[in-house]
């Protein structure tokens, strides 16, 4: 314990005496009497901690076999991230750069038993298909989209991100969009209802409507492609109820009318 006096084996280290079982990392708690330790602004710290608070420093990674800083792109492996020139090729041998592919090896394994590291070279003449968003491997069912292939979970909509999961999606630019988003960007969805119009799309004042939903914002009266109406505060107002606006309200909008002739709604 701390303050008891010391009998047996001392560790004399940080201007103290120490417990071998009681000198210990002041960041995992493991012990250091045995595995060496680093002096780190004041703090006795395991090798691995150092490494840590190092790298939290440098905003790096730390590799999981030797516990170094990784300057450069690491390479995941079976989950963990270590420095590539720990690993070789399976097939040729060649010392692996961050570029290598983790393969699973036989069908039926779980997640990460019996994966293989090849370099990109041997992996290209596997013909295995790589993600187009997280670029590894795609060992299961692939998705082939706009160029590319895909993890199923990984074919998303550019605009909610959701996986479309065999549903139909829409192209536009090189980004997929889900069929909401992508009449909501460049479609048509009706202003009233938010859906997206399957049918004939009635346009006006620079918005799309259903047929059905197109109507009067004051009485509500249905109207069709034949009906005469007037925009008011960006809405429409059949003629009934434009007739009830106050004569200086009807001067206003003709004087607004006449200023922006294309704001003239058609009948």
């Amino acid at each position: 314990m701390i303050g008891e006096f010391v009998i047996g084996r001392v560790i004399k280290a940080m201007n103290s005496n120490w417990h071998p079982q009681c000198f210990r990392c002041e960041e995992c708690n493991g012990e250091l009497a045995d595995a060496g330790f680093i002096k780190c602004q004041g703090r006795a710290l395991c090798h691995t901690c150092n490494a840590n608070v190092k790298a939290g420093v440098l905003g790096k990674h730390i590799c999981h076999q030797c516990h170094g800083v990784i300057d450069d792109k690491p390479l995941r492996f079976r989950g963990e991230l270590y420095h590539p020139y720990h690993f070789n090729c399976t097939t040729c041998g060649i010392e692996l750069n961050s570029e290598a592919r983790e393969v699973r090896s036989r069908p039926g394994y779980a997640a990460n038993e019996m994966n293989e590291l090849y370099c990109l070279r041997c992996h290209d003449k596997m013909g295995i298909p790589i993600c187009g968003a997280c670029r590894r491997p795609i060992e299961e069912r692939v998705v082939t989209a706009l160029g590319k292939h895909w993890h199923v979970e990984h074919f998303v909509c550019a605009k909610c991100e959701k996986p479309f999961l065999g549903h139909r999606h829409y192209e536009k630019k090189g980004l997929a969009y889900c069929e909401i988003h992508y009449h909501q960007l460049f479609g048509n969805l009706c202003f009233v209802c938010n859906q997206v119009i399957s049918g004939d799309v009635f346009t006006a004042l620079n918005k799309a409507w259903c047929v059905h939903h197109f109507a009067c914002a004051f009485c509500d009266q249905k109207m069709n492609q034949k009906t005469k109406f007037f925009e008011f505060d960006l809405k429409p107002a059949c003629k009934k109820c434009y007739d009830k606006f106050p004569q200086e309200l009807k001067k206003r909008m003709r004087r607004m009318y006449d200023l922006n002739p294309k704001r003239i709604p058609s009948a």
